[in-house]
């Protein structure tokens, strides 16, 4: 208790900026994750992701109920407890003079907090729009894409609901011609979802639609060799990015796409409401803002955030969430998440009349894994595992998938994915 009560009395103490040289991670690393490191196994990054003692440091930065096991951080993930500060402080700062403070200070370090963004994103600066969420950022380009009537989109009927209407929302307004292909997922061979892909394709096709990992059970597609093959045909690319940034480690522009949007309140654990938009340079001045701008065809990337008055607050609150994110590493971190993953889905796949909806092979999954019981319907299983056992998670019925969806994080700890494994015991033998 007093070493977690220390550590809670550091992350209380917020600095200036999380932009100075005196951040509270910095801090932080130096005082207590400096002990923690000397606990990892160095070149053995599978050690790394077992190491209970290490991750105990992390576990202990969250303020998560300790009466409810949070297992849906893919729908929004909790902020540690120095990003939940430094967002009061804002918020403080802010109304002691809104317009003096919002418009006059806090906004000022927007540029500070897009130069971190794109370091982690491996980008230019002048590529990155800050923003509320995926579903703004991607709604951003499908409606600012200059297409025309006949012109093909090609997505899945397993892509994220709000960019299927947006998409659809264009055919009925425009006459593009919008066609969705279908996977029985999981899959665990990237030729047989680039062809799909390849084979939905005509001349007519303009833009590909991406999601890089699948909401609802948490497939991996190979974004690059389905953004090279769409290219070769003359087509642009879109990546949905909701669920991958922040916890696997890559960089924006490796992905091969043209424009990427990410929510930054998933696995990167920002406040609520937080997005990226990314768009190559040369592709900027063709994409009409999705709200107003006096400059609509100009290629500053920030003719994306004319967005009126909007919560500076959280938006800063941000730089603290990098802070944390890097004092883990972006490798560290993916290992980790996936190691959780499998640490239950293994057990709970042994189980009999369970069955899992995800690959447990690292190119195809990370956090999310889908799981059922014969005989259950998803909503039923969802119910069973809060009521009694108050494990969260959330029923998944879409298209052709039908499971829970379960998506652990840093915090997760394994007592807690023990608990689910029992859980789905009982509730398969009928017990619960």
């Amino acid at each position: 208790m007093s070493t977690r009560r220390t550590f809670m009395q550091k992350l209380a103490v917020l600095g200036t900026s999380a932009f100075t040289a005196n951040t509270l991670l910095q801090e932080l690393h130096a005082a207590h994750l400096e002990d923690a490191y000397k606990l990892l196994d160095a070149g053995n990054p599978e050690s790394d992701a077992r190491n209970e003692a290490f991750w105990t440091f992390f576990q202990q930065a969250y303020t998560v109920n300790p009466n409810l096991i949070n297992l849906n951080n893919g729908g929004v993930s909790p902020a540690p407890k120095v990003v939940q500060e430094a967002l009061q402080r804002y918020n403080d700062l802010a109304n002691q003079a809104p317009s003096y403070y919002m418009w006059r200070v806090i906004e000022m370090n927007r540029e500070p907090l897009r130069y971190k963004l794109a370091q982690l994103a491996g980008c230019s600066t002048e590529e990155i729009a800050i923003n509320r969420n995926t579903t703004e950022s991607l709604n951003t380009v499908i409606f600012g894409l200059p297409l025309q009537k006949g012109d093909e989109v090609i997505g899945t009927l397993q892509d994220y609901p709000n960019m299927i209407q947006a998409w659809r929302q264009r055919q009925m307004r425009d006459g593009i011609v919008y066609k969705q292909i279908s996977f029985d997922f999981p899959i665990e061979d990237d030729e047989t979802i680039v062809q799909q892909f390849a084979e939905a394709m005509t001349p007519k096709t303009k833009v590909v639609h991406i999601t890089h990992i699948v909401n609802w059970v948490g497939q991996i597609l190979p974004v690059k060799k389905i953004a090279d093959m769409a290219h070769s045909r003359g087509a642009e690319v879109i990546i949905d990015g909701a669920h991958s940034f922040g916890l696997l480690n890559f960089k924006i522009p490796d992905l091969g796409g043209d424009y990427y949007g990410t929510s930054l309140h998933k696995f990167l654990s920002a406040p609520i409401g937080n997005g990226l938009l990314w768009i190559k340079k040369e592709k900027i001045g063709k994409i009409w803002p999705l709200l107003c701008n006096d400059k609509p065809q100009s290629d500053d990337i920030r003719k994306f955030e004319t967005l009126g008055t909007r919560s500076f607050c959280i938006e800063q609150a941000t730089g603290e969430a990098i802070n944390f994110h890097e004092a883990i590493g972006s490798q560290r971190k993916e290992d980790r998440i996936r190691y959780l993953k499998n640490y239950w889905a293994e057990k709970a796949a042994q189980i009999p009349k369970v069955k899992l909806h995800t690959s447990l092979k690292a190119p195809y999954s990370c956090a999310i894994a889908g799981v059922s019981i014969d005989g259950l319907k998803p909503e039923e299983l969802d119910s069973k595992l809060f009521n009694k056992f108050k494990i969260h998670a959330v029923g998944i019925n879409w298209e052709n998938i039908h499971c829970v969806r379960v998506t652990p994080h840093v915090y997760t700890r394994t007592q807690d994915l023990d608990k689910l494994v029992y859980a789905l015991e009982q509730i398969a033998a009928g017990k619960a």
